[in-house]
């Protein structure tokens, strides 16, 4: 793990494990390699994905998976709708609030300082911003590119439980050493993109996906890293721990063995569903 990894985990931390390390270290690539990516892994990516929760188990995602001449196919045609008619495409949701209170509105208009800071482009620029979204159409050049699909009947609940899918595919991508980028601005498309892949009229696009190796981790990630996160004692208030005893906040002991008790208790559990509660 890189030292500003470390860094964002935290120091003084109990167990730094393999999943921190791939949160810590993934990050929005904007610049892919091409290199292709088997069928088998992205279905494998999938197929961990979707263990992410849901309310009742309704597994409210769908997805469609691009690659070679159909993938090439949807970018010239959003490319081109955007080269010549991007007004007259609007998504069919909200993704930021017209009046964006503090602290958000201070984090999106350092976000776009650093992003666009760091391609050389002012804010100003308007042409050149608009070339710089334009990439994103050809999913920055990734070898794979998902379209995500909600149905439009379900609540907000449903789309809880997507965004846990989508950050499940983010993972799982990253644990096969790949890179990746949410992009919501496909959804502005839907218009294009709902002929040209048989969505159904009840779903909703929701976002895209790009998926595959970067050209240059270390430039790309270093990028990544521009953008900075609160602090925890920013966003989360702790109560009650200064009533248990020190060595139970070390996590689970390593290599003893478990009571037969507990173990029949986490068998019993799996067995009724993680889901089961809700």
């Amino acid at each position: 793990m890189s030292a500003p990894e470390a860094a964002m985990i935290g120091e003084g931390t109990a167990v730094q494990s393999r999943i921190d390390e791939i949160i810590a270290s993934r990050f929005a690539c904007r610049d892919f390699s091409g290199e292709p990516v088997g069928r088998g892994t992205v279905e494998q990516i999938l197929r961990v994905a979707r263990f992410a929760p849901s309310g009742a188990n309704i597994q409210p995602w769908h997805v469609h998976v691009l690659a070679g001449h159909a993938k090439d196919r949807v970018s010239a045609a959003l490319r081109e709708a955007h080269e010549t008619a991007r007004d007259r495409h609007t998504s069919e949701y909200s993704y930021y609030a017209s009046d964006l209170p503090e602290p958000y509105l201070q984090r999106r208009q350092e976000f776009g300082r650093l992003f666009y800071g760091s391609l050389g482009i002012a804010q100003t620029d308007i042409e050149a911003r608009s070339g710089q979204t334009a990439k994103n159409y050809a999913f920055f050049g990734a070898p794979v590119g998902l379209i995500v699909t909600i149905d439009r009947r379900l609540e907000v609940g449903s789309w809880l439980d997507l965004g846990m899918f989508v950050q499940n595919v983010l993972l799982a991508a990253a644990g096969h050493g790949l890179q990746s980028c949410p992009q919501e601005t496909f959804s502005r498309y839907h218009r294009i993109l709902r002929p040209l892949l048989s969505i159904p009229a009840e779903q909703m696009v929701v976002c895209g996906i790009s998926i595959g190796r970067a050209r240059d981790v270390a430039k790309d990630g270093a990028k990544g890293r521009l953008m900075p996160r609160a602090d925890v004692a920013e966003f989360a208030s702790f109560a009650g721990f200064e009533e248990q005893n020190a060595t139970k906040m070390e996590g689970p002991s390593h290599g003893k063995p478990r009571r037969a008790d507990s173990v029949q208790h986490s068998v019993s559990a799996r067995g009724q569903g993680h889901d089961a509660g809700r």
